[in-house]
């Protein structure tokens, strides 16, 4: 279950790297939360590739194991921050289902 304190430290990794970031072609005042998302969802599967590299690199003698640490906690830092948002549209979509018409 994420937690306030998770959420919170989960969030503020993304103000560095998914709202601060847009991608190629687009400026920082076009940017939008389906594309937010879109880049947090891409930089969760890339740090997740970039983790079973390393754990592949590290079995076969080849990386440290400082770096397979790394990247494990970058690639578990980026999946808690897309968790941490999920839920908090799913709660704010519980919400809006409560709400008298």
């Amino acid at each position: 279950m994420m937690t306030a304190l998770a959420a919170a430290k989960a969030y503020a990794a993304t103000q560095n790297t998914a709202v601060l970031k847009p991608s190629a072609g687009q400026d920082v005042a076009g940017l939008d939360f389906g594309s937010m998302v879109k880049s947090a969802l891409n930089d969760v599967m890339h740090n997740t590739k970039a983790a079973e590299s390393k754990i592949t690199a590290q079995v076969q003698g080849k990386a440290e194991l400082i770096d397979v640490v790394t990247a494990i906690s970058a690639a578990e830092a980026s999946l808690e921050t897309v968790m941490a948002v999920r839920d908090q549209v799913i709660n704010a979509y519980q919400e809006i289902m409560r709400m008298p018409i």
